[in-house]
């Protein structure tokens, strides 16, 4: 069926633009869902939002890239769940700034966010993903790590390098039946990307450039999400969908 009913589902940075579409799809899909954020205001205000429109879902507070947040998350599947079904690591993080002006921690912090968390999680959550039927994983990597999108060495750097962990985390777990994609969209109507998409020359330059000639929901992107969660899916591993409305593809 095409649903993901009684699934469990980890979605880190959940509160904002394509990770809060990911939970809204999830749970309109049947699944149970735990997200986190680093921002507390967020969280307490989407749990809110959420319950008002009759759905149960739990956020949990914390820095995806410090080691006590990792562990509180995994804690709580470990307590509520003990086992999990699907891992979706979407929480995300960018510096706007010439490269000349780029600073170490800078530089670090991104790569900690993007690539090195997402490992860390994913070995968190190893134990209680064996234990499912049909585990998957989903890494939100970005059409940035293919291409040159300006959106600044760090995190090209960072989502090229988690297509690669993708694909070899696919290999090595598909002996414990563990499935991991990789979604990579191109700009997207998401609050992260709402001062890029005021700027007039930077939205031509995008639309020429995408033959569906406009930018992606977020809602857009967390349908294939979903799709690479499901059971239907189920001969689908270390692959990357790149959603980007045919931009990656166009020539002339």
């Amino acid at each position: 069926m095409w649903n993901l009913n009684n699934k469990t589902a980890v979605i880190t940075g959940g509160t904002k633009g394509i990770g809060k579409a990911t939970v809204y799809e999830f749970l309109q899909l049947g699944a149970k869902v735990v997200f986190n954020s680093r921002n507390k205001k967020d969280l307490v205000t989407f749990e809110r939002e959420l319950r008002q429109k009759g759905y149960d879902a739990t956020g949990i507070y914390g820095d995806i890239a410090v080691k006590e947040d990792q562990l509180a998350l995994a804690l709580w599947v470990e307590k509520n769940w003990g086992t999990l079904d699907i891992l979706v690591n979407n929480a995300g993080h960018g510096i706007n700034k010439p490269l000349n002006e780029i600073t170490r921690e800078d530089y670090n912090r991104v790569i900690e966010i993007i690539l090195i968390a997402p490992f860390e999680i994913a070995l968190l959550m190893y134990p209680f993903l064996k234990k499912s039927i049909s585990p998957s994983i989903i890494n939100i990597s970005s059409v940035a790590g293919i291409l040159d999108v300006h959106t600044g060495v760090p995190y090209g750097t960072s989502k090229a390098g988690l297509l690669q962990q993708t694909k070899n985390i696919a290999v090595e777990w598909a002996k414990d039946g563990i499935r991991v994609n990789a979604v990579s969209p191109w700009f997207t109507n998401t609050p992260r990307a709402a001062n890029l998409l005021e700027n007039e020359s930077l939205m031509k330059n995008i639309l020429s450039r995408t033959p569906l000639e406009r930018i992606a929901r977020a809602d857009e992107v967390a349908a294939v999400i979903a799709f690479l969660a499901m059971d239907k899916s189920s001969y689908i591993t270390g692959q990357n969908i790149i959603v980007d409305g045919g931009m990656s593809i166009k020539g002339l």
